[in-house]
């Protein structure tokens, strides 16, 4: 059984997928997670580039969930979740992704954070979408 935290986190998380697709994200997985490596909530594919010179860009998605009423405040306290040590997870994580399905080299990829705000009674009030929000690969 799940913990009211945990489904208060997948509600987030789907809140986030839904919103991915709704921006033309294609969702490649979900909760790809590996020993001593770490998580990542969602991977994605997004084309990117000009109408004749479109590119893949694959997305892994880092989903931070919050309560609260959508103001700054509470969004930047969602932020302030994905610390060094979290972005240095990613990261790794991220690259053993790449390896693991044996993505080419070549295949641009991005860290991006979606912060969601969700309301005591766990409805939807906020998304921030932080794209390429980790780096320093």
């Amino acid at each position: 059984m799940k913990t009211n935290k945990r489904q208060f986190g997948d509600k987030g998380e789907e809140a986030a997928v839904n919103f991915l697709r709704e921006k033309g994200y294609k969702i490649i997985e979900r909760n790809y997670a590996r020993p001593k490596y770490g998580e990542i909530d969602i991977v994605a594919a997004k084309m990117e580039g000009l109408i004749f010179a479109k590119t893949a860009v694959l997305v892994f998605a880092e989903v931070k969930t919050i309560k609260g009423g959508g103001t700054d405040l509470t969004v930047a306290l969602a932020a302030q979740n994905v610390h060094y040590y979290k972005q240095q997870r990613l990261i790794r994580t991220a690259k053993i992704y790449l390896i693991d399905k044996k993505i080419p080299a070549s295949t641009p990829w991005r860290i991006d954070v979606i912060l969601v705000v969700l309301s005591l009674g766990g409805d939807l009030v906020k998304i921030e979408h932080l794209e390429n929000a980790v780096w320093g690969r």
